[in-house]
């Protein structure tokens, strides 16, 4: 458990990475993000140390991790060395003698991880030049350490905390808190967890943070996990849900120990419901549901709250014959009648149900509800903690006095957060209305908040891990931005997305290029040039290639520019229409220049030919589904559909790309990441998902707030961008901006009175 709190400002320089990481690999002290700190703090036991490598040596010790103390002290010297050396011959020196020593080592000092691995690695994280020169492949001992050491799970907790505090600029954000603190009366070996989904849709990203939370304390506390079905709702759930939920668990890299059923325990549940009759805590009640409703909303006693339990007992019989008189039936618990608290006003235990259950068939024609079900079979099943989200929190007592009155072993509880999003939807009822009114093409639909939607868009488990990770168990009930997750997953799918090259279809421009190569060469060249890994990727040139029309518009006569992974070109000749589109250029390649000294880098393309031809693909992007960033219970969700939400470009990639496999990341160079949505079984053009990168300007909003309703259709599609942009003179050009009024009106006079500030010009002049 957490003993201390480190405290400071995301903005330090240099930064503390070595305080962060060992405070999360030791789970010794709670990390808190205050801009307004001007230095790092460790408040431990009474003590408040203020530089880092005191702090390194605190945590060390607090968190039990063995150490040679005389030879530490020769990596705590090095490491002061490295952040304040600057040459890079002494940098390369000091880098060497670490490779050297790491030959046959796995850790810097003895077996195991202690504070001299952590403050050299900090030391090595917080210099770009020593990341840049380790990035050279020359140290390969020290770079498969370094990898380690930043592939922990606590490391990339710590790391996913430090990127939301620089993207909130929050004061007193807590990260990699929550799981510090751990679980009430945890015992190692005997923790056991449970996520309860119900089988009647798929699993959203809210259910996905459960899911997370209650594997990550189960292997915490190498204790256990069980999937539990639950199943007591006959009208609504179905067996191939129960598939689709386990696929859903799967996508997420989520696996129970054991898979059970509520309806594995509907005999012992019916003999609890009797027990709890027999000893007078629960009574049969025909009363109307609107007339209940109003009974319990104004503390109002049923008229057979007081029956006999011989008549209690009469009527519960009636209820499992499923007749017309047992539908009439339902069982309540006798909690209060009058309690401040609501959910305590004798709720219903038991209710008639004729309809076949999915697994038990015939059998019942009753069925226990869940807030029945769960304390008895989460007391059963061996369950030890309960994670619940907080809008359960009024219901904890009911829980508790479910497993009193019954006489079951006892379960803790414990709360954490509903995780919410702005523009986002995660009503089963509301999603249901998108797909069965055609709004979307399914449950897997990219705009869906689905586990199979999300990870469609392009969101990487581990990003999602890391994102839930950082929430915790929070308390918080606020509706989340989505920059910081998808900032997450950049950083998770930048290492391994292969660079391919997309020009857009219909805005391409020829190039000529003398001194171009007078036949075809294939090179053959790194898909990441930062990671070899990733593969290779044969690029095609010739004397003829295509860019981008944008790219072509901002050309000036004379420019010279580079073309990437070839070389120079000097701009010699442009030809342009008379709306300024730009039909051809002809260049000359300058090899001999110096790419450092252009400002404009330039993706292109050979031009297609029958043996080095150009795939066709679409590249499909994504608004909102909605135009408000929270619905109140009252709107009317018609009222706030965005009008198009997809919007596809045609576009010639790179005949690599017919190497992809349907999931993979990629990066078509300066228009952003995708994922490989597979072939279009109508045109068979290859299609790409946009994948959101966590900048503000595109995960806005792209439709404006609308008090109509308006016709949202899963076809509609529309261009997402112009001929290279707005024509100078037109303001009103197509956009994927949403239309605003004009801040002064319209043929409004803008003399204005006299005034010393000197006059502008309308930039739409010419």
């Amino acid at each position: 458990m957490a003993a201390g709190t480190l405290t400071l400002s995301s903005k330090l320089t240099p930064f503390p990475y070595s305080a962060i990481a060992i405070a999360a690999y030791t789970e010794t002290s709670e990390i808190v993000y205050d801009e307004a700190a001007i230095s790092v703090l460790l408040n431990l036991n009474g003590s408040k140390i203020d530089t880092e490598e005191e702090i390194v040596h605190a945590l060390a010790k607090a968190g039990g991790l063995s150490e040679d103390s005389a030879k530490a002290a020769l990596f705590f010297a090095l490491a002061k060395t490295l952040r304040t050396v600057t040459a890079v011959p002494e940098i390369v020196t000091g880098l060497d003698s670490l490779d050297d020593h790491l030959a046959w080592r796995t850790f810097l000092v003895g077996h195991n991880i202690t504070s001299a691995d952590w403050i050299i690695w900090g030391a090595l994280k917080s210099s770009t030049k020593i990341i840049g020169l380790l990035k050279n492949g020359k140290h390969a001992h020290l770079t498969r350490w370094n990898t380690y050491l930043e592939s922990l799970e606590s490391t990339q907790a710590a790391l996913a905390g430090l990127t939301a505090a620089k993207a909130n600029k929050a004061r007193g954000t807590k990260v990699a808190a929550g799981f510090a603190l751990g679980l009430e009366g945890a015992e190692m070996g005997k923790v056991v967890t449970r996520f309860p989904p119900e089988p009647s849709g798929y699993l959203h990203i809210g259910h996905a943070k459960a899911a997370m939370l209650n594997q990550y304390f189960a292997k915490m506390y190498e204790g256990k996990m069980i999937i539990r079905f639950d199943d007591t709702n006959p009208s609504k759930e179905k067996t191939e849900f129960e598939d689709t939920i386990l696929e859903d668990l799967e996508l997420l890299e989520i696996r129970g120990d054991v898979v059970t059923h509520t309806s594995d325990y509907f005999d012992q549940l019916y003999d609890l419901a009797i027990k709890m009759i027999e000893i007078g805590k629960a009574y049969a009640d025909d009363t109307e549901r609107e007339q209940m409703q109003h009974e319990r909303r104004e503390g109002i006693a049923s008229a057979h709250r007081d029956d006999s339990v011989e008549e209690n007992l009469k009527h519960f019989a009636e209820m499992k014959t499923g007749s017309t008189e047992g539908l009439r039936w339902c069982v309540r618990a006798k909690m209060s009648v009058d309690d401040p608290n609501k959910a305590l006003r004798d709720p219903v235990i038991y209710r008639c149900n004729p309809q076949p259950h999915h697994r038990t068939g015939d059998k019942w024609k009753i069925y226990p509800t869940y807030d029945f079900a769960c304390p008895a079979v989460d007391s059963i099943e061996g369950v030890t903690h309960a994670l619940r989200t907080n809008e359960y929190r009024d219901r904890n007592p009911q829980y508790w006095w479910m497993i009193d009155a019954l006489g079951l072993r006892k379960v803790k509880i414990w709360d954490f957060s509903r995780l919410n999003f702005i523009y986002t939807l995660l009503s089963k009822r509301k999603l249901h209305e998108f797909v069965n009114n055609g709004q979307v093409r399914g449950w897997d639909d990219p705009r869906f908040p689905t586990v199979r939607g999300i990870r469609r868009r392009g969101l990487a488990v581990e990003a999602l891990r890391q994102f839930m990770l950082l929430q915790g168990p929070s308390q918080a009930i606020v509706s989340l931005e989505w920059d910081t997750i998808w900032a997450l997953n950049k950083k998770v799918i930048d290492p391994i997305a292969p660079r391919h090259w997309a020009i857009l279809e219909d805005k391409k421009v020829t190039v000529t290029i003398k001194g171009g190569p007078s036949a075809v060469e294939v090179k053959i060249l790194p898909k990441h040039k930062k990671n070899p890994d990733v593969g290779e990727k044969k690029t095609v040139y010739s004397s003829t290639v295509l860019v981008d029309q944008e790219d072509a518009k901002s050309f000036e006569d004379q420019e010279e520019i580079t073309l990437m992974d070839w070389g120079n070109a000097i701009v010699r000749s442009k030809s342009v229409d008379a709306t300024g589109i730009v039909n051809s250029i002809e260049m000359d390649l300058h090899l001999e220049g110096d790419f450092k000294k252009t400002k404009k880098k330039i993706t292109w393309l050979s031009q297609s030919t029958s043996e080095y031809p150009l795939i066709p693909v679409t590249l499909l992007d994504y608004d909102y589904l909605i135009t408000k960033k929270k619905l109140e219970e009252n709107d009317n969700i018609k009222d706030f559909i965005t009008p198009v939400t997809e919007f596809r470009e045609s576009a010639l990639a790179d005949a690599n790309v017919r190497d992809l496999k349907k999931g993979d990341y990629l990066q078509f160079e300066r228009k952003g990441y995708f994922i490989f949505d597979g072939e279009n079984k109508e045109d068979g053009r290859l299609e790409f998902i946009r994948i959101p990168d966590g900048k503000a300007a595109n995960l806005a909003s792209k439709a404006a707030p609308s008090s109509q309703a308006v016709p949202a259709s899963a076809e509609g599609s529309q261009s997402s961008v112009t001929d290279g942009g707005p024509v100078i003179g037109d303001p009103e050009s197509v956009t994927k901006m949403y239309k605003m009024d004009k801040v002064y009106g319209v043929n409004v006079n803008l003399e204005g009175p006299a005034t010393k500030m000197y006059k502008m010009e309308s930039i739409y002049n010419v």
